[in-house]
C-alpha cells in the first residue's frame, strides 16, 4: 500500500484531541500545528480515519510541500508532483486556496496557476488535450503561509461534524465535532452518571452515547474517497464492517438530557433515535432551577444559551446562580460548561462558594480557550469529589 502524509484538520484549540484520537488508532503523528495534525497513513487510514475520528474536521491527503515566491516556482513545483498517481483522466478537481503573509497573496491566480499545472502534468501522462472532470471528485486546495506552499486532496467531502443523525434542529446549533471534543476533555467514562440540563438538539448527549459506546462517527454517511480509484471499494467494507463490530450495544451508560424547550427536547429525540443511541438518554422537559441529582456523584456537560438582550442576560444571570448553587449544595459533581460570556465564571463562583459582596469567588480548575464556529468562547472546568472506589466485581460501576 501507498505512504501517505495526511492531515487532520481541526478548531482551534482541540489540536490535543484530535492528535490523542490519531495514536489511539495506531498513526503516527508526524507533527501537530495550529488547527492540523500531520500524520502517515496509507489507503485504510483514509477510510479508518474518515469512518473514525470524532473531533477532526476533515482529512486531507498532502500531495506535496515545497516554498515559492513566484507564480513560476508554484507552477514549475506543483507540476513536478506525481498528481496522475491519484487523479485518474476523468477526475474531477476543482481548487480553492489561501494565502496568509506570503509573497503570492492573490488566491484567484495562486488558484488558476495551480489548477494549470496539474492539467499540464496530466496532458503527458494521459496523452490528452481536454480533460471532462465528469467523474469523482477530488478537491484540491492551495494553501500559502508565509511563502511556504502546502497542496492537499480533500478525502471527506462533506466536513466530518456531518454524522447524517440531525434530522431535526433548533437555533445555533453546536457542531458535533465540537460536543465530542468536550466529552473527551472532561473525566467522564462509561459507568459515570453524565447530564445536559440545556441540551437543545441533544448534540452533547448523543455524541457522549456514541463514544460510550464505541459507534463509529461516520458510519451513517459517505466520503469523497469512496469514490476513488486508489481505494479499493473492499477496504471500505472491511473497516465499516470492523466498525460496525465494534459497537458495545452492552455499554453501562447513563445520560440525561433536558431542556426548558419542548421542541427542543423533541428534536434531541429525533436526533437519537436516528443515531442510534436513545436507549441509553433519558429526555425531559424542565428548566435547570427543576433539576436534581439522582446520585451523590455526577458530570454535567452543557453548552448553555449565550444571551445578548438584556431580558436574556438578566435571565442568564439567575441560571448561573442556579448552576453555583446546585454545585456548593453537590460537591461530589463536576461541571464542564461553554460559554462566550464573560461574566460566568464570577457569577457562577460567587453563588457556588457563597462568597460575600467584595470576596474574590474562587475561579475554575481548569479553563481552556475554544471557539464554537468563528465565537471565541471559554471552557470552564470544575471538579467534584472522586467517587468512592467500589470493590468487587461492580468495581467497573463506581466511576
Amino acid at each position: 500500500m501507498a505512504k501517505w502524509n495526511l492531515i487532520a484538520t481541526a478548531t482551534f484549540g482541540l489540536e490535543a484531541v484530535v492528535r490523542r484520537e490519531l495514536e489511539q488508532l495506531g498513526y503516527k503523528v508526524l507533527r501537530s500545528e495550529d488547527a492540523k495534525i500531520t500524520f502517515l497513513g496509507d489507503e485504510r487510514a483514509v477510510a479508518r480515519s474518515n469512518l473514525r475520528l470524532r473531533s477532526a474536521d476533515r482529512v486531507l491527503l498532502c500531495v506535496g510541500e515545497f516554498s515559492a515566491r513566484s507564480f513560476e516556482e508554484l507552477f514549475q513545483q506543483t507540476r513536478g508532483l506525481p498528481w496522475e498517481e491519484l487523479l485518474p483522466p476523468d477526475a474531477c478537481f476543482p481548487v480553492s486556496g489561501s494565502s496568509v503573509r506570503s509573497q503570492l497573496h492573490s488566491v484567484p491566480d495562486c488558484q488558476a496557476v495551480v489548477k494549470k499545472a496539474i492539467v499540464e502534468r496530466l496532458k503527458e501522462t494521459y496523452a490528452m488535450e481536454r480533460f471532462p472532470e465528469s467523474g469523482a471528485l477530488y478537491a484540491v486546495k492551495v494553501t500559502l503561509l508565509k511563502d511556504r506552499v502546502t497542496l492537499t486532496i480533500d478525502t471527506s467531502g462533506p466536513g466530518l461534524h456531518k454524522r447524517g443523525y440531525r434530522v431535526k434542529d433548533v437555533a445555533a446549533p453546536m457542531k458535533e465535532t465540537l460536543a465530542a471534543a468536550l466529552v473527551q476533555l472532561s473525566f467522564w467514562k462509561e459507568g459515570r452518571l453524565l447530564a445536559d440540563p440545556f441540551c437543545g438538539s441533544g448534540t452533547i448527549p448523543i455524541e457522549a452515547a456514541m463514544l460510550g459506546a464505541n459507534i463509529a462517527p461516520g458510519l451513517s454517511r459517505s466520503f469523497a474517497s469512496e469514490a476513488w480509484d486508489s481505494i479499493p471499494q473492499e477496504l471500505w467494507k472491511e473497516e465499516r464492517k470492523k466498525a460496525f463490530q465494534d459497537i458495545r450495544q452492552d455499554a453501562d451508560l447513563r445520560i440525561l438530557a433536558s431542556d426548558i424547550d419542548p421542541a427542543a427536547v423533541a428534536a434531541a429525540r429525533a436526533n437519537a433515535e436516528e443515531a442510534g443511541v436513545d436507549q441509553w438518554i433519558r429526555f425531559r422537559t424542565a428548566p435547570f432551577a427543576e433539576f436534581q441529582a439522582p446520585e451523590a456523584h455526577g458530570i454535567v456537560i452543557c453548552n448553555p444559551p449565550y444571551g445578548q438582550r438584556i431580558g436574556e442576560l438578566d435571565e442568564l444571570e439567575r441560571v448561573y446562580g442556579q448552576l453555583g448553587r446546585f454545585f456548593g449544595a453537590h460537591p461530589g459533581w463536576s461541571l464542564y460548561l461553554i460559554t462566550a460570556d464573560k461574566r460566568f465564571e464570577e457569577l457562577f463562583g460567587r453563588a457556588r462558594s457563597g462568597c460575600a459582596p467584595g470576596e474574590t469567588p474562587p475561579p475554575a480548575d481548569r479553563r481552556r480557550k475554544l471557539y464554537n464556529g468563528r465565537l471565541e468562547t471559554c471552557y470552564y472546568q470544575y471538579y467534584g469529589q472522586r467517587p468512592p472506589k467500589a470493590e468487587g466485581p461492580a468495581a467497573g460501576a463506581a466511576r
